[in-house]
């Protein structure tokens, strides 16, 4: 008598914001559920697709099936679009591609390989209506803080106490609030969604996360997050719907794809083993800081002023007027003890043993990056989420200090010295922050409470509807 054929793999489809950061945490968890025996359909748009192949080393993934499948739909912007324009990208992508998500599912149906759940960053939570639609199962995740979910959860709530008005602002600006007496102080001015530069665009930005509230509530089986238990209990206890699975950060696994938009520079590894340890500030901003020339010039001032090494991050759309942008002589007069590079393999920087701390804009990927790696930080956040993420590291965690801005709003390249010094010479930041790696380290190991619930919910996702 002859066997049945083997069932199928579960199949997920998961789409994340077109936004690096979204990108990197949502494609290490594809991996993680390849690992679990998953097939999954990675969706980016098309911009960002055409990026994160062409930053791949090495010869293009293949086209023909494999456990992870990176394919794309259009946006809506055209190609010449500026999509660091976040009110014009969001706007497009609402309006156009959940229509092309749903032909997506339907061709992968009618050609033999149905998807089976969806799982949809939480900031394109309209995919999650479209799962709900065509009858499969659906998550939502947050590549951010469980703080910067739970807050965007409860707009409703904050309206109605009257800690912000219909639009999204703060009826009193740098007030202190609390969610529940159970979670942490916020300050008003902390609202991520009012964090984007101008009013229009917070408006946009809010209006978008309060339609996306409501898909999680409707359609949602799991709401996940890229967090630890130990970082942010009080959230977990006041929010026990969200549950976290973090931190998920880019492994080193060769020929994986990461889900970067540039090249890696990886002879900046080769530079950092000849430093002496703990000697480096590592200097990055991530993918959307854009610094004035004159700040970024205060900033280069600032590294040569401190006298460390350092290893600095530019990218080639850092600032205005790249090939002019260095103060004239900077490069020749810290070649002895600064590199800069495009990009780097950052999860692998700052993990060397040669580095001391991290200048950062306090993404969260980066925020969790230096935590798992026991770094403490300099904060300079840009927009967004990244200021509440400033208030973990300072003021919650005590494991970095913040770098402050003159009456003109500058950084400057005494503040960048003083601050250097102060964080290199407190034993307690640094003690502190090995102490949060091996929290970190904990949750994600067997029987830590990362590890326990993203077992959970793959064996959730692999029962079909």
């Amino acid at each position: 008598m002859e066997s049945s054929p083997p069932p199928p793999p579960p199949h997920a489809l998961v789409i994340p914001y077109p936004a690096q950061g979204h990108v990197i945490s949502l494609m290490e968890l594809s991996h993680r559920l390849v690992d679990r025996g998953f097939v999954v359909t990675f969706v980016n748009t098309d911009f960002d697709h055409a990026r994160v192949v062409a930053s791949l080393p090495g010869p293009r993934p293949r086209t023909g099936p494999t456990p992870l499948r990176l394919v794309s739909i259009p946006d809506g912007l055209e190609p010449c679009a500026d999509r660091n324009d976040i009110k014009r990208l969001t706007l497009a992508v609402q309006e156009y591609m959940p229509e092309c998500l749903e032909e997506l599912l339907m061709r992968a149906a009618s050609e033999g390989s149905p998807v089976t759940c969806v799982i949809a960053d939480h900031c394109m939570a309209w995919a999650l209506d479209v799962a709900k639609k065509m009858g499969l199962r659906a998550a939502a995740f947050s590549t951010a803080s469980a703080s910067m979910l739970v807050m965007a959860l409860s707009i409703p709530k904050m309206i109605d106490d009257g800690t912000i008005g219909d639009d999204g602002v703060p009826t009193e600006p740098n007030r202190m609030i609390r969610l529940s007496p159970e979670m942490p102080p916020m300050n008003t001015t902390h609202v991520w969604w009012n964090r984007f530069g101008d009013p229009s665009t917070n408006r946009v930005l809010f209006d978008y996360i309060t339609r996306g509230n409501k898909s999680i509530d409707t359609a949602a089986e799991w709401v996940l997050c890229n967090s630890f238990s130990h970082v942010e209990s009080s959230i977990f206890k006041y929010a026990s719907i969200v549950r976290p699975i973090g931190p998920l950060l880019p492994g080193v696994r060769p020929g994986r794809p990461v889900g970067r938009y540039w090249p890696e520079d990886s002879s900046c590894e080769e530079w950092l083993d000849k430093q002496p340890p703990k000697s480096v500030v590592y200097v990055a901003f991530g993918s959307f800081t854009v610094f004035d020339p004159r700040q970024f010039q205060e900033l280069a001032l600032g590294l040569e002023l401190m006298g460390q090494r350092f290893l600095w991050v530019v990218r080639p759309d850092v600032t205005e007027k790249m090939n002019r942008a260095f103060p004239r002589g900077f490069e020749e007069r810290v070649a002895g003890r600064g590199r800069m590079v495009g990009w780097s393999p950052q999860q692998r920087v700052l993990a060397h043993p040669s580095v001391a701390c991290f200048m950062s804009h306090c993404g969260w990927n980066s925020t969790m990056e230096g935590v798992t790696n026991g770094v403490p930080f300099l904060c300079w956040p840009y927009f967004a989420d990244q200021f509440l993420n400033e208030s973990y590291i300072c003021d919650s965690w005590k494991i970095g200090l913040r770098l402050c801005k003159d009456v003109e709003g500058i950084v400057t390249k005494e503040e960048i010295e003083a601050k250097v010094e102060a964080l290199l010479s407190d034993g307690e930041v640094v003690g502190r922050a090995l102490e949060l790696k091996e929290m970190a380290a904990m949750s994600i190991s067997e029987g830590g409470s990362s590890y326990d619930n993203f077992n959970e919910f793959v064996d959730s996702m692999k029962t079909f509807v």
